[in-house]
């Protein structure tokens, strides 16, 4: 249902007038404190509406993805409802990113993430945890960690929901004030805004690719290509060229029986939702495809490792050095998950 918005207070008051006046036999004119009661009414009503209009509309589109080494190795959504359900843990402390009130202590409410490892249980041999946002940025923690400190994803700070800009809807809070010795291991940066997935471990490789899908024994029986050179992205990578493993996208593309014409081009959808948006993907056309190395890397290291969470794995797309132009400044993309052809 849409809403307006009365701003215009007299606007409500004259609506109301009408029917008042009518329902009184069409014969008494309100007076001013009957106006202004009128006003309040209306204005406190407005603010209701947008309020619940905007509680319904972050129900409906922020949700926590669980998902990797879970017990069952099945993901699993956590709608929104269900985090302000769970969101029973309080943390008092200050907010790194509160830059005009950094010594301020805050109430952060949340959810502890050990509820939710204890919930959605973890596989023998996990370690960590990476939390994933919106805009692709990351966080690893250790799962001993988690289970020992009250690290929440925090809804609420004072009483009142947590604003985009201040790292909402669900928002990576460590208990520096608290536990002084987290700050040693994860510093102000880890504090993550508006965190979209919560990966146990590492998940199992595999990507889509028109209608068929791969896993990393398919990926790794396909034509390999080796890239040494710095990573497009620095989280958790050393800056230096680091030796990159994996299938070009020509190849993988012929591999799923796929042509793309000069007319068409690759969709690159990652695991953040800024790569999922149909407005502006992350796109390669047919030329680049051809001529340069694009290549969805599975390994790294010499000795050819699987490239976990905290780097933006299993499948990252890598951009070779002899790609020019446009697609030698296009974002590498982590946590690759579908490639489509699109017009």
């Amino acid at each position: 249902m849409n809403v307006v918005r009365l701003n215009n207070w007299k606007t409500w008051a004259v609506l109301s007038l009408g029917i008042t006046i009518c329902l009184g036999g069409c014969t008494q004119k309100p007076t001013d404190e009957q106006l202004e009661v009128w006003r309040r009414e209306a204005s406190d009503r407005n603010v209701q509406i947008m309020a619940d209009n905007a509680k319904k509309r972050q129900q409906r589109e922020w949700n926590l993805l669980i998902q990797g080494q879970t017990a069952t190795g099945k993901p699993a959504t956590v709608s929104w409802q269900e985090l302000v359900e769970l969101a029973t843990t309080e943390v008092e402390t200050n907010d790194p990113n509160h830059v005009s009130q950094v010594s301020q202590m805050f109430n952060f409410q949340g959810i502890s993430v050990a509820s939710l490892l204890k919930k959605f249980g973890y596989q023998p041999g996990t370690t960590e945890v990476t939390f994933v946002c919106y805009d692709a940025y990351q966080v690893t923690v250790k799962l001993q960690d988690l289970l020992t400190y009250p690290i929440i994803l925090a809804i609420a700070r004072d009483g009142k929901p947590i604003q985009r800009d201040q790292g909402g809807p669900i928002y990576l809070v460590f208990p520096h004030s608290q536990y002084p010795q987290l700050k040693q291991t994860y510093n102000d940066s880890m504090w993550a805004f508006y965190v979209s997935h919560m990966v146990i471990g590492t998940e199992t490789a595999q990507v889509k690719v028109g209608n068929r899908e791969f896993n990393l024994e398919e990926l790794d029986k396909l034509p390999q290509v080796k890239l040494l050179q710095p990573v497009g992205y620095r989280a958790w990578w050393p800056s230096t060229p680091i030796p990159l493993h994996g299938v070009r996208i020509r190849d993988l593309l012929a591999a799923a029986n796929l042509q793309v014409s000069d007319a068409e081009k690759i969709v690159v959808k990652g695991k953040p939702p800024i790569y999922q948006s149909n407005l502006n993907p992350i796109s390669i056309n047919a030329a680049d495809i051809r001529e340069c190395d694009l290549i969805l890397a599975t390994r790294w290291g010499e000795d050819k490792q699987p490239i976990p969470a905290k780097m933006g794995g299993p499948v990252t797309l890598a951009v070779g050095k002899n790609c020019k132009g446009k697609t030698q400044a296009m974002p590498w993309v982590t946590f690759v998950e579908e490639l489509s052809i699109q017009p």
